[in-house]
């Protein structure tokens, strides 16, 4: 139990604020007869996936290396790749609204996420740019989650000490490496999760 209300929301872009609808690496893959799965499956590798969110290649050069590995002729594996990343997600209204919700009663809101150099961007198209108080972005930092790295920058740019910082995410390994440093951390789950978040948070 909480001696007081949360004074600060961590939050979780991937699986939590936006989606990505399945069907459109699925098409893509039957477009260009390709293993059902293989896209994210090849790009998720983590060979591949670390160096993306570390901050030690851009995302374009990730997705080169993703092209590199699908078993197709180079020109249309890229252009497959291509087809496939034109998609960046949804935006789940729901969530975004308790986020705002979070924010006008005061509390601050980070959005922590392991991110390629395209956050940025894609969060502008998203319409989402000016809904946080801080980003921590895993390839700006050059440290991703679930490093307890990443956790001490984002209380201290949350001005929040730990305790007091409400983890949400939806990987386990990230809420154990939360509770690790010291903050309250719940894996997202589903929208009944808000009826914990809000009293949690003293909303």
């Amino acid at each position: 139990m909480l001696r007081k209300p949360a004074q600060a929301l961590l939050i979780d872009l991937d699986g939590v604020l936006r989606h990505w609808d399945p069907a459109v690496p699925r098409a893509v893959e039957e477009k260009y007869g390709l293993e059902p799965g293989l896209l994210l499956r090849t790009a998720m590798t983590w060979e591949l996936y670390r160096p993306a969110v570390a901050g030690e290649i851009i995302d374009a050069q990730w997705m080169e290396l993703v092209a590199s590995r699908l078993p197709l002729p180079p020109a249309e594996a890229a252009v497959a790749v291509a087809e496939w990343q034109t998609h960046r997600g949804a935006v789940d209204q729901e969530v975004l609204d308790f986020v705002r919700e979070v924010r006008a009663a005061g509390r601050p809101v980070g959005l922590a996420t392991n991110a390629t150099d395209r956050l940025r961007a894609d969060l502008a198209s998203l319409g989402l740019a000016d809904e946080f108080d801080v980003i921590l972005s895993s390839w700006e930092l050059k440290i991703h989650k679930p490093a307890p790295e990443f956790f001490a920058q984002a209380a201290e740019a949350l001005a929040t000490e730990p305790p007091w910082v409400m983890v949400v995410d939806d990987d386990d390994r990230v809420i154990r490496a939360a509770r690790a440093a010291k903050m309250v951390a719940l894996r997202w789950t589903a929208r009944r999760d808000f009826g914990y978040l809000r009293p949690a948070l003293g909303l």
